[in-house]
C-alpha cells in the first residue's frame, strides 16, 4: 500500500497523470493528492514519478 505524505506533497499532479487506475485525485480540503485505496493496483508508478518523494510504501 502507498500513502502520500501531505507535508511533502506540492499538488504538482504528476502522480495523478501517471496512475493507470485513476486512483489518485486532489483533496480539495487539503490541496494535496490522496490515493483511493480501493482503486489502487499498488503498481508503484506514482512513487517512481513523484519528484518530491512524497509517496511512500507502507505496511498495513
Amino acid at each position: 500500500m502507498f500513502k502520500i505524505d501531505a507535508e511533502k506533497c506540492t499538488d504538482c499532479q504528476s502522480c495523478v497523470e501517471v496512475c493507470p487506475c485513476g486512483a489518485i485525485h486532489e483533496d480539495e480540503n487539503s490541496e494535496t493528492c490522496v490515493i483511493d485505496f480501493e482503486l489502487c493496483a499498488e503498481c508503484g508508478a506514482c512513487q517512481a514519478e513523484c519528484p518530491f518523494e512524497a509517496i511512500e510504501e507502507v505496511d498495513e
